[in-house]
């Protein structure tokens, strides 16, 4: 299969030089391209912070591996919510634009940067990127990159590196899942929450209460022990059933949540706040939805956790990847992970796959809370005409017309929460 893998790499090498170089010679006549400039590529790009009119469909210079690095032919890549709260702007202090967005990916080692052990050109992996990961190739430490089991596709193993180690990290590392335990997760259709949902069922008799649209209900019944409307009164609900509360909620919400959740807490029981999903309401960032957020966050007073014994925590993948150094950390956890898919006990939902050019629908998508598991991008996928012609248009200097309104205001930055 790397012997496969590596001839399917070198004959894409093969075309991406064979057009690169007719587009140099082209564009060398007009001036628009400098000489050499012979190898580019295809990415979505964030041309400024913003709504879905802000992406586009570039072509870009192709990276290089550096020293420690390795290059990826991406086959397909994974769309999160973070993305959505990248393009508005909404973490704190995000890069400048224009740039490409995307934090994992899934392809064949194509080439080796120096020092580089452990990998061969034409190995399957999947890999975590710091911003790039939309796009035909991308690079990054080999320290974030792991190798895909033989029977896992390129579309689950870009499906599987953030969603099943935020849900691990947070149920064994922060929380310590054990036997008998009981969970309440949020957003129970989504990426994590499925990964949630199926890393609990590998420990004995622990019980899952789930929020999810109801629409969802009947496609995720079986992944939870207790479903529950988004809308409805959850806590009434749990309590109901479990009197004295449960001993981990894991919120991906936030705003009113935050203290649901608290009141909800058995004693020396965990809260993990691993995003802020409701601070996302419309196409652009709003200082309301911000605010209101916020202001329903319920102030957290430490006499009150050592009186109640319990426990509140924040988790953030990304941070802890790229901010806090802990690579060493995450491995340890994939391997883990990586036993579990092969022993068949764990397994990533795809919901979808989407052109790179029908990424606009996609993230409405996830913002319409729509997904069943993960959107996958397809680079290898064609898009739609419908929605090639509607859509995200490839441009060659990745510029558009823009729509300014709203751009400059609302500058506070909320936290970077995975």
């Amino acid at each position: 299969m790397a012997k496969e893998g590596a001839q399917r790499a070198e004959e894409t090498e093969q075309m991406i030089e064979k057009e690169g170089g007719k587009e140099a010679a082209e564009g060398s006549a007009a001036g628009s391209l400098r000489a050499g400039d012979t190898k580019e590529m295809r990415a979505v790009v964030l041309s400024a912070f913003g709504g879905l009119n802000k992406l586009r469909v570039s072509k870009k210079a192709m990276p290089e591996p550096q020293e420690g690095e390795l290059k990826i032919r991406v086959k397909a890549c994974g769309l999160n919510f973070i993305d959505l709260m990248v393009r508005q702007g909404n973490i704190d202090n995000p890069p400048k634009t224009p740039l490409v967005p995307g934090f994992e990916c899934s392809g064949i080692v194509e080439a080796l940067g120096d020092s580089v052990k452990g990998y061969e050109i034409g190995d399957r992996v999947m890999a975590f990127v710091n911003y790039n990961a939309w796009a035909e190739v991308v690079c990054t430490p080999v320290e974030f990159v792991y190798k895909i089991p033989d029977d896992m596709s390129f579309s689950e193993a870009a499906a599987f590196p953030m969603n099943f180690v935020t849900a691990y990290m947070m149920l064994f590392e922060v929380a310590n899942l054990r036997e008998g335990m009981s969970v309440l997760v949020h957003s129970a259709g989504g990426g994590v929450g499925q990964a949630v949902a199926q890393l609990c069922s590998t420990i004995p008799n622990v019980t899952v209460f789930g929020t999810a649209s109801s629409f969802k209900h009947e496609a995720i019944k079986d992944s939870v022990t207790h479903l529950f409307d988004r809308n409805a009164d959850y806590v009434q609900e749990v309590k109901r059933i479990s009197t004295d509360g449960v001993d981990i909620v894991l919120d991906c919400l936030c705003g009113e949540n935050t203290g649901k959740g608290l009141s909800l807490l058995k004693p020396l029981g965990t809260y993990i706040l691993y995003g802020s999903s409701n601070m996302v309401t419309g196409e652009t960032k709003s200082f309301f939805s911000f605010a209101k957020s916020w202001w329903q966050v319920e102030k957290v007073n430490p006499i009150k956790l050592y009186e109640e014994n319990k426990v509140i925590a924040g988790f953030s993948l990304l941070n802890l990847l790229f901010k806090q150094n802990r690579g060493g950390l995450i491995k340890g956890v994939m391997d883990k992970l990586l036993n579990l898919y092969t022993n068949k006990k764990i397994k990533p939902v795809v919901d979808s796959l989407w052109a790179l050019e029908e990424v606009k629908e996609a993230m409405q998508r996830i913002h319409d809370r729509g997904n069943i598991g993960k959107l996958i991008l397809d680079v290898e996928k064609a898009p739609t005409p419908l929605m090639a012609n509607d859509s995200t248009e490839t441009s060659e200097a990745g510029e558009e017309e823009e729509d300014h309104e709203g751009d400059n205001e609302n500058k506070e930055r909320m936290p970077f929460i995975q």
